[in-house]
């Protein structure tokens, strides 16, 4: 049985009770004109011996009964409160409206679409998220990768939307990409624009490889071009951090005709020298107007276009080539490497173009040039040396006389200047 506590003597209880009443008496500070709540067990006493403080509503005079009626709450917690309008904000489907579908994936549909927050075209990634399956593995990873990244040179990642039957992910929005841009300019890109979008690719290769990220998928489709002449990476869904040493990495990465041969014979032991076979592909695509290796059958046919240049690979220029798994020597016909210039002649045409190419597109993966090296190989020598002092998010074309060249037979002309008003200012050539 619970314990019976003691009744308490009245003459003790009462002076307890006279005690807590001044003690709260005294917690309390004037309002009004000098006034002071007095707490009294139902007693109209003053504090200070005077008319009791509290008095019915119609004996106080209207300029104090406005003041006691403001402290007065009509807060109903039963009752809902009216609607107001919100603004919209970020992280909320109705924030983003549609305008015109861009492209659909396996996974994805990207559309573009306008921030009713701030009014800005964005790009938005439309994940479909499927009950039994989840959210795909490569969505989850491209936005916590891109969360963490800052450049002028990859893509913005604004905002992140989830639902339940899709997952959004908010990006800058980029009008083309270099896929396209060289589509519109056959025959290959002016030299100079080529040296541009090259050091843009190589600066923001150089920010995610310090940061132990590698891209994995490094085509064309995925550069985008902004109207002011920006090259942004873009697309992080097979991108992966490599933070310490693997050997679990896929060989399934990269689109087929930028792929380096190390990973078409199925190594999965790569690091960043991954993405530098791509730039040397990509380099390549923009200078001769053609694909370094457009593969068109299996990736015997892809090693093959790439033994026919660089040479079939031994154990001499290749050390532990005979390991891989995809690697047998008496399938390859035995080709001797030939000068770049033999398989694109353009190359021959801007000093220091063939050498840089010749880096990138080495057999062995750790001879290949890093992002950084590069930046400062003599290719980009008549480049503003103000270029390599840029913070992350500067663009290249803040520095003076940095701007795009008009492509021969272009029709639309990359954006390079503002008109008084702030806004992209065009010519078009036809």
């Amino acid at each position: 049985m619970c314990d019976l506590m003691p009744a308490s003597q009245p003459a003790e209880k009462m002076g307890k009770m006279k005690k807590l009443r001044r003690t709260l008496s005294e917690s309390f500070r004037s309002i009004g004109d000098g006034h002071k709540i007095c707490v009294t067990k139902m007693s109209t006493r003053s504090c200070q011996g005077t008319d009791s403080v509290i008095k019915p509503l119609d004996t106080i005079p209207e300029d104090k009964k406005v003041r006691v009626q403001r402290t007065q709450s009509g807060f109903d917690p039963f009752e809902k409160p009216a609607s107001q309008p919100t603004s919209p904000k970020f992280g909320k489907a109705d924030s983003y409206e549609k305008l015109e579908k861009l492209g659909e994936g396996s996974y994805a549909t990207v559309y573009k679409g306008k921030s009713k927050v701030n009014g800005k075209l964005v790009a938005l990634k439309v994940i479909r998220l499927q009950e039994e399956e989840g959210t795909p593995f490569t969505a989850i990873r491209e936005a916590s990768l891109l969360k963490g990244l800052k450049h002028a040179n990859i893509v913005l990642l604004h905002d992140i939307i989830h639902t339940k039957e899709t997952l959004t992910l908010v990006f800058e929005y980029v009008h083309t990409d270099l896929c396209q841009y060289m589509d519109k300019h056959p025959g290959g890109l002016h030299p100079d624009n080529v040296k541009l979008f090259l050091f843009q690719l190589l600066r923001g290769l150089s920010y995610i490889h310090q940061r132990y990220i590698l891209h994995r998928d490094l085509k064309p489709q995925n550069l985008l071009i902004s109207d002011t002449g920006e090259l942004k990476l873009a697309d992080f869904g097979l991108a992966r951090a490599k933070s310490v040493p693997s050997h679990t990495y896929s060989n399934e990465v990269v689109t087929l005709w930028y792929r380096p041969p190390d990973v078409l014979l199925g190594s999965t032991d790569y690091s960043t020298c991954l993405d530098m076979w791509g730039v040397g592909c990509i380099f390549i695509e923009m200078i001769q107007g053609v694909a370094a290796f457009p593969g068109m059958k299996d990736i015997q046919d892809q090693l093959e276009r790439i033994f026919l240049v660089l040479g079939t690979p031994s154990e001499d220029t290749w050390p532990g080539v005979n390991s891989l798994p995809h690697f047998k020597p008496d399938r390859f016909t035995v080709y001797s490497a030939k000068k770049l210039r033999q398989a694109w002649n353009k190359l021959g045409y801007v000093d220091h173009a063939e050498e840089l190419a010749s880096r990138f597109l080495q057999c062995f993966p750790k001879n290949r040039l890093s992002a950084q090296a590069a930046l400062n190989h003599e290719y980009f020598s008549n480049l503003p040396p103000r270029l390599w002092e840029l913070q992350d998010m500067s663009s290249i074309f803040t520095v003076p006389n940095v701007k795009l060249q008009t492509e021969s037979g272009d029709s639309i002309q990359v954006c390079s200047r503002k008109n008084s008003h702030g806004k992209a200012s065009c010519g078009s050539k036809h």
